[in-house]
Formats: C-alpha cells, sequence, structure tokens
C-alpha cells in the first residue's frame, strides 16, 4: 500500500478559523488517506449494487449543489422560490406578447381603412371619367373600399396565423375597446400583470356599455382593474360582471329587449358520432324548456321497464320535441311512446304554442348522408359522412339510408374516381350539381373558412360572361364574405391546370393553398 505524503506547508492551526472546531490531528488522517488511495489502486473490488450511469458534468454539479443547499429533501427552499420566480417572469412575458399580438391586430386593420388602396387597389372615384355601374355615390364606394379593405386583411391576418378570422376580429375589437375605453386594463394587459383571460372578459364587459359614456368606462376600468389584479379569472368574471351593472347607466329591461335579438342556435361536433346543440335564450323560456324536458323525463323514469337515466330521458325528449312532423303524436322520448304519455305533458302554455305549431307544420328535416356503394352493400368499411358534421358510424347511416325517400347517384371515373363533367347550358346552377359539389368541396373554398357548401354561393371560376360554362371542373362554392373577397379586393384564386389544386394569392403577394376536404 502506498502511503500519501503529507504537505510539509499544511497549516496546522489548533482551532479552525471557519467553525472554531479543532483541527483533526495527522493520526486521524492518516487511516483516512490509507483507506482512499487502497480505494483507488484498483487493487480491490468496491461493489455498490449500483450500476453506474453516464451523466453530464454539469448535471452532477448541479445535483452536488442542490444537495448542499437542501435541508434533506433535495431542494432547498430558496431553490425552489427563484425557479417560481422564473416561472412568473416566463408568464408575465407571455401575457406581455399576447397584449403586443392584440395591439398588432388593432393597428393593421386601423392602417387599412385609412390607406385601403394596398387591400382593395386604387381608389376610382379619383379619375374624373368614373362611373359605378351600379349606381353608387363617391361617398358609398369610398365606405365599401374601407369596409372590404379591412375585411382582406382580416383574411390576410387569419390565413397567415392559422386563426380563424372571427377570432382575428373578436381580438381587433377588444384591444379597441381596451385602448379608447379601459386606459388602466390595459396597461395591466400590455404590461403582463393580468392574463388574457382577464382582459378578455373585461373588454367583452366594457364593450356593452352605453357607447359614448366616458364615466360609465372610467368606473368601469377604475373597478374592475382593482379586481382583475388580485382575483383568479373566475372570481373576476363574477366580479366585472357586478361593477358593469353599478356603472351601467340604461335598465336591465331596455337592455334585455335589445339583447333578445341576439338569440340563436348552433351545433357543436363532438367525438364518436355526437354533437352538442347550444341554444341561447331569453332566461325564461330557457326554464321553460328545461323544466319541460325535465317533466316528461321524470315521468317516463317511473315506467317499470325505464333503464336510462334522467340525464338521456332529457336528451332523447329534446331530439323528440324538435323532430316531430304534422303526423307525430306526443313526445315519445326516443320512439317509446306509451297510451299514458298523452298525458305526460301538459296543454302548451301561451308563450310555447306557436313554437309546437311551428314544428307540428314544418316539412321533414332533409339530412344528407354520403355513402359509399360498397360499404352500403356491406363489401367495405369505408366511413359514412354526414353532411356538416364529418364520419358517423355505419349503423347510423344505414338507418337513416333506410329512411331515404330519394337518392342521388354520383357517376365517376371507373379508374380515377374523379366526378364525371357536368355540362349545362345555363347560368343557374342545378339542384342536383349543387348538391354534388357539397361533395366534392363540402365548405367554401377559401383557405380556414369552414362555411357549409349549402349556405354558399356558386362561384363560376371563368365568369360565364366570359364563356365559363355551368359544370363542377368551373364551380366553387364560396361564402358570400369570401365571393365579395375574390371580386372586390386583391385577393386571387387561381387553379393548377394539372392536378387541379386550388391556390389564393393575398394582396400582398403571398400564396396560400385551399385546406384539403374536412373529411
Amino acid at each position: 500500500m502506498t502511503r500519501t505524503a503529507r504537505p510539509a506547508d499544511r497549516p496546522t492551526p489548533v482551532f479552525r478559523a471557519c467553525d472554531g472546531a479543532p483541527w483533526p490531528t495527522h493520526d486521524e488522517l492518516d487511516p483516512d488517506a490509507e483507506w482512499a488511495a487502497l480505494r483507488e489502486s484498483g487493487d480491490v473490488e468496491w461493489w455498490t449494487g449500483i450500476q453506474p450511469q453516464p451523466a453530464d458534468v454539469g448535471e452532477l454539479f448541479e445535483i452536488e449543489s442542490l444537495l448542499d443547499r437542501s435541508d434533506g429533501t433535495g431542494h432547498s427552499a430558496s431553490d425552489l422560490d427563484a425557479r417560481l420566480g422564473h416561472l412568473e417572469s416566463v408568464v408575465s412575458e407571455r401575457q406581455r406578447a399576447t397584449a403586443e399580438e392584440y395591439r398588432l391586430i388593432l393597428s393593421i386593420l386601423d392602417d387599412a381603412a385609412v390607406d385601403p388602396a394596398p387591400w382593395v387597389g386604387p381608389d376610382p372615384t379619383l379619375d374624373p371619367a368614373w362611373h359605378d355601374a351600379r349606381g353608387r355615390t363617391p361617398r358609398a364606394v369610398q365606405r365599401d373600399r374601407v369596409d372590404l379593405a379591412e375585411r382582406a386583411a382580416v383574411a390576410e391576418i387569419a390565413v397567415r396565423l392559422h386563426l380563424s378570422e372571427q377570432t382575428v376580429r373578436t381580438r381587433a375589437a377588444h384591444a379597441r375597446t381596451l385602448v379608447g375605453g379601459c386606459p388602466q386594463l390595459w396597461s395591466a394587459f400590455s404590461h403582463g400583470r393580468i392574463s388574457e383571460k382577464h382582459a378578455v372578459d373585461a373588454a367583452r364587459l366594457a364593450a356593452t356599455l352605453p357607447a359614448g359614456d366616458t364615466g360609465a368606462f372610467l368606473r368601469f376600468d377604475d373597478g374592475a382593474c382593482t379586481q382583475a389584479l388580485i382575483l383568479p379569472p373566475a372570481k373576476f368574471a363574477v366580479a366585472a360582471r357586478a361593477v358593469r351593472e353599478r356603472v351601467h347607466a340604461e335598465s336591465l329591461e331596455s337592455r334585455h329587449r335589445r339583447v333578445a335579438g341576439d338569440r340563436g342556435v348552433w351545433l357543436t361536433p363532438e367525438l364518436d358520432g355526437m354533437a352538442t346543440i347550444h341554444a341561447l335564450l331569453p332566461a325564461d323560456r330557457a326554464k321553460a324548456v328545461m323544466s319541460r324536458l325535465d317533466q316528461a323525463a321524470r315521468h317516463l323514469r317511473a315506467c317499470a321497464d325505464e333503464d336510462r337515466t334522467l340525464m338521456q330521458l332529457r336528451a332523447d325528449a329534446f331530439a323528440d320535441l324538435v323532430t316531430m312532423t304534422s303526423d307525430d303524436g306526443p313526445v315519445s322520448a326516443g320512439g317509446r311512446s306509451t297510451a299514458n304519455e298523452a298525458t305526460a305533458a301538459e296543454a302548451p302554455t301561451p308563450n310555447t304554442t306557436s313554437t309546437l305549431r311551428t314544428f307540428r307544420g314544418a316539412p321533414p328535416a332533409a339530412v344528407v348522408v354520403t355513402i359509399p356503394a360498397l360499404t352500403l352493400l356491406g363489401h367495405d368499411v369505408g366511413p359514412a359522412t354526414l353532411e356538416g358534421y364529418g364520419p358517423i358510424d355505419l349503423d347510423t347511416a344505414k338507418r337513416l339510408a333506410g329512411k331515404a325517400t330519394s337518392w342521388i347517384r354520383l357517376l365517376t371515373h371507373p379508374v380515377t374516381g374523379a366526378p364525371l363533367v357536368l355540362d349545362r347550358k345555363t347560368y343557374r346552377v342545378p339542384v342536383a350539381l349543387r348538391r354534388w359539389l357539397g361533395v366534392t368541396s363540402p365548405t367554401c373554398v377559401f383557405p380556414g373558412c369552414g362555411r357549409a357548401a349549402r349556405d354558399c354561393d356558386i362561384d363560376h371560376r371563368t365568369a360565364w360572361a366570359d364563356g365559363g360554362t355551368t359544370d363542377d371542373d368551373n364551380l366553387d362554392p364560396k361564402c358570400r364574405h369570401h365571393h365579395r373577397l375574390r371580386h372586390e379586393t386583391r385577393w386571387t384564386p387561381a387553379r393548377d391546370p394539372g392536378s387541379g389544386a386550388l391556390s389564393w394569392t393575398s394582396p400582398l403577394g403571398v400564396r396560400y393553398d385551399t385546406d384539403p376536404p374536412p373529411f
């Protein structure tokens, strides 16, 4: 065994200056030094039962430093606090960046309103020989130019950032509300002191205050900002609504009469062949609907052979109510009508009579389902598609097919599967051809637009006046908004002559491919 030589100049004070403890003697240190030398010599295999793992030197240093500073748990309080502080900085920076995004969107749209030319071309009214084919005045044309320039700019932002155009408009509107009416909230948002959810909820509420009532805006700003700085979003939303009620000068009755015009119903696709129906109604009507559904569900739940839950029964009763026709009897909640169910629902109240009469007098709803022929015959498992929703299970598709009163046969090329051209000699698009276009292009062909083809204009790629034909290879569904952008702004569609792929060139010269079919 080789003994390590003692340093000749090692200091040997009686007590260490660092902690006042006595230095160990040479006799106390020698055994430790000998054991260390033995372990390093390789003469003995020191097996600990733990396989050595490669580690980065920096990682080892970090672990050792944490252990040195810990209280036995591996992390010191100061280290955790530092990491939380870093997290706060990251979140604050993200919130500042989000506020800047809102500001930039607003500034681009404001610039488009000030100078529409980059988006819609030069102002034709400046030409002394100008005459509008639609009989508009120069002022009306200039108003339209501003509107279309903002629309074109919104479309550019949306396509470039992969956002919906409604999202772009909403963010611009929120920024305009906060910048112009709530400077404290905007300052807190732009400095990363409140979240995007706080800012959006505040802007949404502030936007409902009477336009021009500066005092109401300032009082709302003062009260809401104080709450936003200390409350999480959910509690802030409740507190901000209370602030809005206190500062709003208009009566609740007047506001209710006005916003009742926003009532509506819309559908949201869900997973696995399901969907959610949302209805925005006056509170009393919504409560009456739920009470009636609950009454029908509880009546059926009392039947001896009923195994559905109340939630399922309410859903089935709702579906039966809105799909019944003039030949249908009382609500049966899922097709299980019994003789006693005629007494389940009370006589319609005055505010529901007209609604029920509307249901009974309405024609059966049209449901469009596309099913591959081989799938329908049981020779393939290709999915069926429900128009406006997407893939549905084959049992549902076959049930709908069994109830179909008519069929549309679509002829395709036997090898490529491409649709055969259906040449038309008139400008008007026949119903069968419109339905076919709804299969080949289920939505508006502008990038990012999800408007169903059945609600779109059918646009001739080559204008009818220029010799374009009314057939499926010269037609595209475009919603009214994007149809106008195509003809009245610098947004320009083009179709590749070889592949047939459609693309759009923006007013700024950027080319965007149209979206692939969703289903």
